[in-house]
């Protein structure tokens, strides 16, 4: 049975062997039988067991070869007739646990393949007073963890991992250990807290409770220790607890940044000014919320050239220092620091493209391209198959389809299909040319010649597509998602529409709203949603729009993260849930943002 399971790669060959051997030196087989009747693997061609079947007297062994059979069909992807097999053998089959586990194990194996993965867990069932060989609850729960995993259900994945551990040997359970401590890693805090407590799974809540200690006490050492130690106590023959984490031991001996005199390098005064002024505002807001009287912030203005502002900072003894903000800027200091080794902690407000990673330098930016790759991701965690792009023909749009089809490509070895639009009548053709109109409403046009004109034939639009992600700027969204209601078959079944923070409004009135109905967008957390801060902000700086709202927010989470960076680079699975998205820091640096979703219905935006 395992031996057709080499598709899940958490576990290794020397894990399958062990069972194997196990399972092997406890059976015993009929010294008559020539053909092999044991379930563990399949050695012979369906006729073979099948002959086998028909000669036997005993009705175990008999059931034992028709399950052969039928497990040799399903390797073929001769599925009908594993299914007859299976149909046939239920009346008559054996009281026996493991030919009954075997049964269903082969039902859910069919059902994968002709309905889908929810169909094959829903056979997928033993009665939990039966007693099984090893071997066999093994492949259960690895079964059941790749079904888990590919429909999306990380905390089920987890449980069935967890289990998974207790039927293998101790020297072989730690790839499978390795894999639960990765599932956890984009977990929050809120999701594994609900979970934490099942007394039924000890292992399972075991590893819930030692992430949610990794991810809640990371910015804190002194505390991190206490806890743990703690949860080992609690927990001594614990998987986690005999062995933490390699990553977790790294935030550990991590040493937090805890800066006395922090320098901010931004243009201050010239034309790029009104871009930093809302980034500034956020740092002095969070500095008045988060931040005690001992800590110094200077600003200093870029303006006067970006390595006079660095060396001024440098003078004045700054011990972090954050920005500069320019793209231009960010790429003349990396130069000039390139031959250095010893540099100030930095958190840069923007990134290049290619850079090389220097320890203690870190990167934050509102990409667009990063939230088109954050599209990508929720878009296949919503289950999305095969998605439409409909990208505007500049600069950004290509970036941001770029930026998402390399993520969808990594997710599903599938590359995107993108279709590029310019404003205007331009806009209607690509639209058509997208959903397949075009081609319909030329056949139809033929067949008139043929038929004549007075033939009645409503166009046809394709149906293969479940998605469709809209890159535009906000002046030509409603009218794009107009274009795709009009062009949109009567006969096709609707499709999820997804956009990007590029295409929201500034004033969303009702009205506005309604024109872009069933359209999910991305954004900050912040402007989701109203607050008394939202409210504030809007009293006292009531001319910004969005695009200075999102850099305020910036500025916040900026200085916010400063005493967390060291901890969150050294323990992936540590995100600050900020004010522009769930942050994480990847190795080389860099700020992944993870963004809320909205779903315009009724004429208002609903959070998701």
């Amino acid at each position: 049975m395992l031996k057709r399971l080499i598709s899940i790669k958490f576990l290794s060959a020397l894990t399958l062997s062990t069972l194997l051997i196990g399972c092997a030196a406890t059976k015993t087989t009929d010294p008559d039988s020539i053909v092999n009747t044991s379930l563990v693997s399949v050695e012979q061609p369906a006729s073979t067991y099948l002959s086998e079947a028909s000669k036997s007297s005993l009705p175990e062994k008999r059931d034992r070869y028709l399950l052969l059979a039928a497990h040799a069909y399903i390797n073929d992807g001769n599925y009908s007739s594993a299914s007859n097999i299976l149909v046939s053998m239920q009346k008559s089959m054996v009281k026996v646990p493991t030919i009954q586990a075997e049964h269903i194990y082969l039902n859910a194996r069919i059902a994968e393949k002709v309905q889908d993965k929810q169909a094959a867990l829903t056979k997928l069932q033993y009665p939990p007073h039966w007693q099984l060989p090893r071997w066999q609850m093994a492949t259960y729960h690895q079964y059941k963890a790749r079904l888990y995993k590919s429909l999306q259900q990380p905390i089920d994945q987890i449980r069935q991992l967890s289990l998974l551990s207790n039927y293998l040997p101790k020297t072989e359970s730690t790839q499978v250990n390795d894999v639960i401590w990765q599932v956890l890693q984009p977990l929050q805090e809120e999701t594994i807290q609900t979970f934490m407590r099942e007394p039924a799974n000890p292992v399972f809540s075991g590893w819930l409770q030692l992430a949610y200690i990794a991810k809640h006490y990371a910015i804190e050492p002194t505390q991190l220790v206490r806890y743990l130690g703690e949860w080992q106590r609690n927990n001594p023959h614990h998987p986690g607890a005999m062995k933490l984490p390699s990553d977790l031991e790294k935030a550990l001996n991590a040493k937090p940044f805890r800066p006395q005199n922090i320098a901010v390098l931004l243009p201050l005064s010239g034309p790029r000014a009104a871009v930093a002024e809302p980034i500034k505002m956020g740092i002095l807001a969070s500095y008045m919320a988060e931040f005690d009287n001992d800590v110094t912030i200077h600003f200093i203005d870029s303006q006067i050239g970006v390595q006079p502002a660095y060396q001024q900072a440098t003078d004045m003894g700054a011990d972090f220092i954050i920005g500069p903000l320019l793209p231009n800027e960010v790429e003349e200091l990396q130069r000039a620091n390139q031959a250095k080794e010893q540099l100030i902690p930095q958190l840069y407000l923007n990134q290049l493209e290619q850079f090389e990673p220097k320890p203690n330098q870190f990167y934050f930016s509102l990409s667009p391209a990063q939230e088109a790759s954050d599209a990508a991701r929720k878009m296949f965690a919503d289950g999305i198959k095969l998605p439409l792009l409909l990208t505007s023909n500049d600069a950004i749009g290509k970036r941001m389809a770029e930026s998402f089809n390399q993520t969808w490509l990594s997710l599903t070895e599938n590359n995107a299909e993108i279709h590029y639009f310019d404003r205007g009548d331009q806009m209607k053709l690509t639209v058509q040319e997208a959903l397949g109109v075009k081609d319909s409403q030329a056949r139809i046009a033929r067949m008139k010649e043929i038929l004549g004109s007075k033939l009645e034939a409503d166009f046809r639009s394709r149906q293969d597509i479940d998605a469709i992600y809209m890159i535009s700027a906000s002046q030509d969204l409603s009218l794009l998602k107009a274009f795709l209601d009009v062009n949109f078959s009567v006969f096709a079944e609707p499709v999820a529409l997804y956009t990007s923070s590029r295409g929201r409004l500034e004033k969303e009135s009702n009205q506005s709203a309604q024109e872009l109905n069933k359209v999910m967008i991305s954004d900050i957390p912040w402007l989701m949603q109203s607050s008394n801060e939202t409210r504030m902000v809007e009293s006292l700086w009531g001319t910004w729009n969005n695009s200075q709202k999102r850099l305020y927010v910036m500025g916040y989470d900026a200085l916010e993260l400063v005493n967390r960076l060291a901890q969150m680079q050294a323990f992936p699975g540590y995100q600050l849930n900020g004010r522009s998205g769930a942050l994480s820091v990847q190795p080389n640096g860099l700020i992944d943002r993870q963004l809320t979703w909205g779903k315009y219905q009724q004429g208002q935006l609903t959070p998701l």
